[in-house]
């Protein structure tokens, strides 16, 4: 019989250990199995997925409305590339860890662009978050607006023609194994993505969480019971800010450029598409939906355009959208969370029941 010990080890560590040795596994497998169009698209499935779970938190846990989220993504984004690509400013160094530890530096970027996006949710969140609706809707896409249109004008970070020679991790040899450039950026992309992952799962399971939940379902009952809402949104909204952050340190590093074009109205759209068509209040269901909306334009649809030399792949997907949210309005999963445990319950379940009606 395992020790409480044991018990607390299983509970705390055994499953980031476990995503961390798959995280590894998956970089050399998908480096050494796929062409580099298909490792982009592997690098914007992690980003996806970041993306996805962070609105999620705002839109379907709390019960919020934000439309901006695009814009903590630009804010992550250029923090992370002007870092990369200013090693000194104002006479000062900035790079943190030397060129033979460059690798490590990464997670640096992210770590600043998501605290950049964070303070900018907070900022933005605030007030605003007094609003509830279509109000708030409006204040987060006025945000979104404003920080395009501010990197648009700014020179300092390319403007309209956007920022070009953004770093990325150079090939490596470490103890007579090479590691390439995407194995390395995929690493920490699939890893910020799991940790984005483990961190909301344990924190809507938590009492915090309990706080996120009870506003969505009645505020005012939330607010008779002592729960401080304004704080418990703003909260939310910092959080999703800075993991959007770091999904837009990840995208930067990945592309190796960035143009205000890219944060428009329609990423936003694209971030609240995934929470809806997953389910608003599912994690598990907000990663299924992140990897369809990322894999259905490019690999099943664009082979039908080559096919058809008519570009519908956007006609069709948004039809396919349509039709889905009519039959299943709650999304993929609803509120209700995927599992290991709730899957094998299922299956003997469903064995049972087999077995009884035969």
């Amino acid at each position: 019989m395992a020790t409480p010990a044991v018990l607390q080890f299983r509970k705390s560590f055994l499953a980031p250990i476990l995503s961390l040795i798959a995280v590894v596994l998956a970089a050399e497998i998908i480096d050494h199995s796929f062409n580099a169009y298909i490792q982009l698209i592997f690098l914007y499935i992690c980003i996806n997925i970041i993306l996805a779970l962070s609105l999620n938190l705002v839109n379907g846990f709390t019960g919020q409305f934000s439309i901006g989220h695009a814009g903590f993504m630009a804010v992550g984004a250029y923090t992370s590339a002007f870092l990369s690509t200013h090693p000194s400013l104002f006479g000062y160094e900035i790079r943190f860890l030397p060129a033979s530890l460059d690798f490590f530096n990464y997670p640096i970027y992210a770590l600043a662009g998501g605290l950049t996006a964070a303070a900018a949710g907070y900022v933005v969140g605030l007030p605003s978050l007094r609003l509830k609706g279509d109000y708030l809707a409006i204040v987060t896409l006025g945000f979104g607006e404003i920080i395009r249109v501010i990197l648009l004008n700014t020179e300092a970070v390319g403007g309209a023609r956007g920022l070009f020679g953004i770093s990325s991790p150079a090939d490596i040899t470490i103890a007579g194994i090479e590691i390439s450039a995407f194995a390395q950026s995929f690493f920490w992309a699939a890893t910020a993505m799991v940790l984005t992952f483990i961190f909301l799962w344990r924190l809507i399971n938590s009492s915090h969480g309990r706080g996120f939940l009870s506003v969505r379902e009645d505020e005012i009952a939330a607010e008779a019971m002592g729960i401080n809402t304004t704080n418990i949104k703003v909260l939310a909204f910092v959080l999703s800010s800075f993991f959007a952050g770091i999904a837009g340190s990840v995208f930067a590093h990945s592309t190796h450029y960035l143009n205000p074009s890219t944060f428009s109205f329609q990423k936003s759209v694209d971030v609240i598409i995934m929470v809806v068509l997953g389910g608003m209040g599912s994690l598990t269901g907000s990663i299924v939906a992140a990897i369809i909306v990322s894999v259905l334009p490019e690999l099943i649809l664009r082979p039908l355009q080559d096919y058809t030399h008519v570009d519908l792949r956007m006609v069709i997907y948004s039809l396919l959208l349509i039709i889905f949210m009519i039959m299943r309005p709650q999304g993929i999963f609803g509120t209700t969370e995927i599992s290991f445990a709730n899957l094998m319950k299922s299956f003997f379940h469903g064995r049972k029941d087999v077995i009884k009606n035969s």
